[in-house]
């Protein structure tokens, strides 16, 4: 069995998107996934499985959550082992020891090539700075996420791939879990 984490897309925001913790773990049992574990609100998971593709399975979860909770949001899947390389790829070890609360790690659909990343490096109208590794963009946010123009949407748009962002915090307490 393979230990994946799975990262739920905007969801439990405001009232919107709903997916309750407890019913997304009963979800992924009747998916035949072992050990379903939920950290936070936010849709971080982590489970078992037969060794699968990310794209596999992303599809499936996806296409589960939109039939059992009526919301249409992305999956975003890593193995343990990827998630462990994604913490020791980190390109911003001082802010994540200094400051783990600004920075943010965005796992990506796809690895956006190296022009898209300049795009989006020359579209930052703040003090942000992004690296990308793979499928993860790493972001310091110094002045904080809520006053950043640099958004999600900002974020897609230029790497031209969908994704979602935990702060560095939720990424190694995911990491420990993976560990467990």
């Amino acid at each position: 069995m393979t230990t994946y984490i799975g990262l739920l897309r905007a969801i439990n925001l405001a009232g919107r998107n709903v997916v309750p913790m407890a019913g997304l773990r009963e979800l992924l049992s009747t998916l035949g996934l072992a050990e379903p574990r939920s950290l936070l609100q936010s849709g971080n998971v982590l489970f078992q499985s037969r060794p699968r593709t990310a794209a596999q399975l992303e599809k499936t979860l996806e296409a589960a959550v939109k039939k059992q909770f009526a919301v249409d949001t992305d999956f975003m899947v890593r193995t343990a082992d990827e998630w462990g390389a994604l913490v020791e790829c980190n390109p911003f070890p001082k802010e994540a020891a200094s400051d783990p609360g600004h920075l943010l790690v965005f796992c990506l659909k796809g690895a956006p090539d190296a022009a898209r990343v300049k795009a989006l490096q020359a579209a930052i109208k703040g003090r942000e700075v992004v690296r990308a590794v793979g499928r993860q963009a790493y972001i310091v946010f110094p002045d904080g996420v809520g006053h950043s123009k640099l958004t999600s949407a900002v974020i897609e748009k230029h790497l031209g791939t969908r994704g979602t962002g935990r702060n560095w915090n939720t990424v190694v307490k995911l990491h420990k879990l993976t560990s467990d």
